[in-house]
């Protein structure tokens, strides 16, 4: 199956699609749902839990995760479980990368906590790769056994393969559910193996960091050409600390701009709230890079066609939207960052004057609001020079941004759901014009479409759909008229809460509902269209406007792309 977006559908718990597995949560509770017993992704993924990590050898912001998923073994057709996941896993290292056998070794689960040792695992580790028993380790909990821990959550014991001591490829078998404080057996057991494409590369290139991979080298090689610095082979200078930080800023550079073309490319726009905020920091932290690196003019701006030339056949980029941005970004933030630099510089010359001087919150707010220096960055910036901070900081720099503190408060909290970049009247008019392209799409198309992914803001929807031609003229003016009648028509739309399993049964379209054990919402616009959801609807189609479609595009393999806006008509005011 395709990759599904970055930007996760009624899933408020995160912002990002983390791994491979998300898109296919419910199918481990309800395999019956899924749309095949076995399924293989390259799932694109965000992460910013360790922002502060990249620059390592092996962090990265944006990464692809491939995996292979199993849901309702035994008694699902073509399901599979640990015998043939640690074939087919063993297989595709030797057979497929033909990766010599003496470099991997594995580790299996040897039994913790009151759960069992996996002795099947182990046998089978054994007795498929004939390894000697130094290179099949087990481990205990919290190295090979994956569990969420929540109440009805699936969980269950891993098999992991390393190459050359480098970690590749987790296993993990979900034979266990979460009861009552306790792993009890599940009767249906479902298999989810990531394995990241990056560290991969590395691996199999023998390259000492993944920044030296081709996945990046593109990259690399036009900040050098920017900089007039070489990145570097570290065995050559390991002991100067001023190389290692250029190596540093040459890679949170490539990782962050990387990121950045991903998420614009999904519809993020930079903002002070939700991915937008996680978009903006991510550009600005490159911009300060390139600072570092004494690269005066905007240079960000040259870096997204180095991705198009490695990603070419792979995916599609909205090029002119994506300069766009950045560009916009770069110039405006460009134009404070000196300023901002040689406001820290000079706490520095204060702090060697006099060591007991301290930074408090309120100097740091100010660097925020005059200067747009991110608080993050600002830490980063005074951290680096041995700066010393006041305890109470934070305190004070939220005293001075209360209104900075709501906005975080919202992006921490995911409030909005549904793909909406705001909870505004005209984006919870677009949420619920999707409702309506779904269903004429099906109508049109076929009962093969389904939702892959929305993104909405106060001036259009974005919507992916999963379909593999181009749809023609006559389609999309057909769904266009379908969308238009319904909205003439008045619609009625009513809200009912009831157990998931109520929800499909009734016919509601429900492909990112997450929440399994408890109850959804299921929101219907007349006798046409019936979802489950989690977002702001209006009551009446009749406030949505006459609906037009913009572009028709593909996505990704199997995936389209509708983006649609709103007009206003004569029996509409709004």
């Amino acid at each position: 199956m395709p990759s599904s977006s970055l930007l996760p559908e009624n899933d408020p718990s995160v912002l990002f699609t983390t791994a491979g597995m998300q898109q296919f949560k419910r199918f481990y509770s309800n395999p019956e749902e899924a749309p095949a017993a076995s399924i293989a992704t390259c799932q694109k993924c965000i992460r910013t839990g360790d922002i502060e990590e990249v620059g390592d050898e092996t962090h990265l912001t944006f990464f692809e995760m491939l995996g292979n998923f199993s849901f309702g073994y035994p008694e699902k057709s073509g399901s599979y479980f640990k015998k043939e996941a640690i074939e087919m896993a063993w297989e595709f290292l030797t057979g497929e990368l033909k990766v010599e056998k003496k470099r991997i070794s594995c580790t299996y689960f040897a039994g913790d906590k009151g759960i069992p040792e996996d002795h099947e695992s182990h046998k089978l580790l054994k007795n498929v790769t004939g390894l000697e028993d130094a290179k099949i380790l087990g481990t205990g909990f919290d190295e090979t056994f994956w569990s969420l821990g929540t109440e009805g959550s699936p969980g269950g014991p891993t098999v992991e393969f390393y190459i050359d001591g480098v970690e590749i490829w987790n296993l993990v078998f979900n034979e266990y559910k979460f009861e009552n404080g306790e792993y009890v057996a599940s009767k249906l057991k479902g298999v989810d193996t990531g394995m990241g494409l990056e560290r991969l590369v590395a691996v199999l290139q023998k390259r000492p960091d993944i920044y030296q991979t081709d996945i990046f080298q593109l990259q690399i090689k036009e900040i050098e050409k920017m900089s007039g610095l070489e990145y570097g082979d570290k065995s050559d200078q390991e002991c100067d600390k001023c190389w290692v930080d250029t190596r540093k800023a040459f890679r949170i550079i490539a990782d962050h701009i990387k990121a950045a073309v991903f998420l614009i490319n999904e519809g993020t726009d930079p903002s002070n709230k939700t991915q937008g905020y996680v978009l903006r920091r991510l550009i600005r932290r490159a911009i300060v890079q390139g600072f570092r690196l004494n690269i005066n003019s905007n240079f960000l701006i040259l870096l997204p066609d180095r991705l198009y030339e490695i990603y070419k056949g792979q995916y599609q980029f909205d090029e002119k939207k994506i300069e766009g941005v950045i560009d916009g970004e770069e110039r405006r933030f460009g134009a404070n960052l000196k300023a901002a630099i040689l406001e820290i510089d000079s706490y520095q010359k204060h702090f060697q004057e006099n060591s007991s001087m301290k930074v408090d919150g309120h100097e740091l707010f100010y660097l925020y609001q005059s200067r747009g220096l991110p608080l993050e960055i600002a830490l980063e910036e005074i951290r680096r020079r041995g700066i010393g901070l006041e305890d109470n900081y934070h305190k004070k720099f939220n005293e001075n941004s209360a209104e900075h503190q709501e906005k975080s408060r919202t992006a921490s909290a995911g409030m909005f759901k549904g793909g909406l970049e705001s909870g505004s009247e005209q984006a919870t008019r677009y949420h619920t014009a999707t409702h309506l392209l779904l269903a004429a799409l099906r109508e049109v198309l076929g009962d093969d479409v389904y939702q892959k992914g929305s993104n909405i803001t106060t001036e259009r929807l974005r919507f992916d759909f999963s379909h593999s031609d181009k749809m023609t003229e006559e389609q999309i003016k057909k769904v266009e008229d379908i969308v238009n009648e319904k909205i003439k028509e008045a619609l009625p739309v009513m809200m009912e809460e009831m157990p998931v399993f109520e929800a499909k049964k009734s016919g509601a379209m429900g492909e990112f509902a997450e929440k399994y054990t408890e109850n959804v919402k299921v929101y219907s616009i007349g006798n046409y269209s019936k979802e489950i959801c989690g977002g702001p609807h209006v009551k009446n189609t009749s406030e949505l406007g006459h609906f037009k479609i913009t572009k028709e595009e593909s996505s990704s393999s199997g995936v389209r792309r509708i983006k649609a806006i709103l007009e206003k008509s004569q029996n509409c005011d709004n």
